[in-house]
């Protein structure tokens, strides 16, 4: 005679067995980085003589406080072959609890010292650059840049990350 128990196992290894083969059977979910980069503009288009304000959002998923940040950001390939746009970076500011604050360094090496850190775990800090465009700059072209970054915590870990790309800015003609 044939036990429930063994019967139940088996339908159950069938069933697991099912879900696997059709992709339905619950995954592990990964761990967030411990620190993660993100960017944003605040407009997808500008003119000759524009502006466009990025944004760049550092957010600790550690347990442990950032200590140290270093990030650089260059101009992605596609942005180097069209030497006819014209840009450069100007006013660095964080976001602070008490409103915007200025900060230095803006572009292409140590944006790092920007952030402000110590950032506890769990929070997050935003950085914004002007990006212009000069008046005599080429048009219908994009702009667009790429970053990497180190971070060192509190508990003597590090991570590095990137590359990280930015929204791409389209200089349209007027």
């Amino acid at each position: 005679m044939r036990s429930p128990l063994m019967r139940r196992f088996g339908l159950g290894a069938v069933l697991a067995l099912a879900l696997a083969v059709f992709g339905l059977a619950p995954s592990a979910s990964a761990a967030a980085a411990p620190a993660e980069l993100a960017f944003t503009t605040d407009s997808a288009t500008t003119t000759p003589g524009g502006s466009v304000k990025l944004s760049m959002t550092l957010t600790n998923n550690n347990t442990y406080d950032v200590w140290f940040v270093y990030q650089t950001i260059e101009p992605t390939w596609l942005t180097t072959q069209r030497p006819d746009l014209k840009y450069s970076f100007s006013g660095c500011s964080l976001t602070t609890v008490n409103g915007p604050a200025p900060c230095s360094g803006t572009g292409p090496a140590n944006l790092g010292g920007n952030y402000g850190a110590t950032i506890p775990p769990g929070q997050s800090r935003t950085v914004t650059l002007a990006l212009d465009v000069a008046p005599d700059s080429g048009c219908n072209g994009n702009i667009g840049f790429y970053s990497y970054f180190y971070a060192e915590f509190s508990d003597s870990t590090n991570v590095s990350g990137g590359p990280v790309y930015t929204p791409v800015t389209r200089v349209l003609c007027s």
